[in-house]
């Protein structure tokens, strides 16, 4: 009979432990990588910002009520415009302290990834002193949102962690 306990109390056990298990949630991680480097023969910053698809999308249909469906066949005409839109907004890039205008290039994707191209021209590197950074890309969607930069400027590298509260880094030149 004691064998009979045993079972039905390890059964028991492994059931309330499963179920423990199925309510736990799988938490996902968010976070975007950008990198700057500066292009000697276009004199110029060249931008490239991953992202993954799904939480740009998400950020999309709520910031502007669009539905753009990346990387699908119904993507949306419109889609290149609210992603420019969106990066403007929220991607700022100074030289000298001086706001810096980049050109929205394009997009590709890779997997479950969005790689936006951006270009900021007519750069004088050579009278440049410093570049600064902020982004609050998906910031406003995810609190938990990580936004990593990688500057390449000069032979001089840089790479910083961006949050929430804390979305500005600096490249002394």
């Amino acid at each position: 009979m004691k064998p009979l306990k045993t079972l039905v109390l390890r059964t028991s056990i492994l059931l309330i432990i499963l179920s423990l298990f199925a309510f736990t949630a799988i938490h996902k991680f968010y976070l975007s990588v950008t990198n700057i480097e500066y292009s000697n023969k276009d004199n110029s910053l060249q931008i490239t910002s991953r992202i993954f698809i799904d939480d740009l999308e998400n950020v999309l249909e709520e910031r502007y009520d669009v539905q753009t469906f990346l990387s699908t066949e119904d993507e949306s005409e419109e889609a290149n415009y609210y992603i420019e839109k969106y990066i403007r907004s929220k991607l700022v890039l100074r030289t000298d302290g001086k706001d810096r205008t980049f050109v929205f290039l394009g997009k590709k994707f890779d997997n479950d990834l969005i790689i936006c191209y951006l270009e900021i021209e007519d750069i004088d590197l050579s009278a440049l002193k410093t570049i600064e950074i902020e982004n609050d890309i998906l910031t406003d969607m995810f609190e938990e949102q990580q936004n990593i930069v990688h500057l390449r400027i000069n032979g001089k590298k840089k790479s910083f962690l961006l949050l929430k509260e804390n979305n500005k880094g600096m490249l002394n030149l």
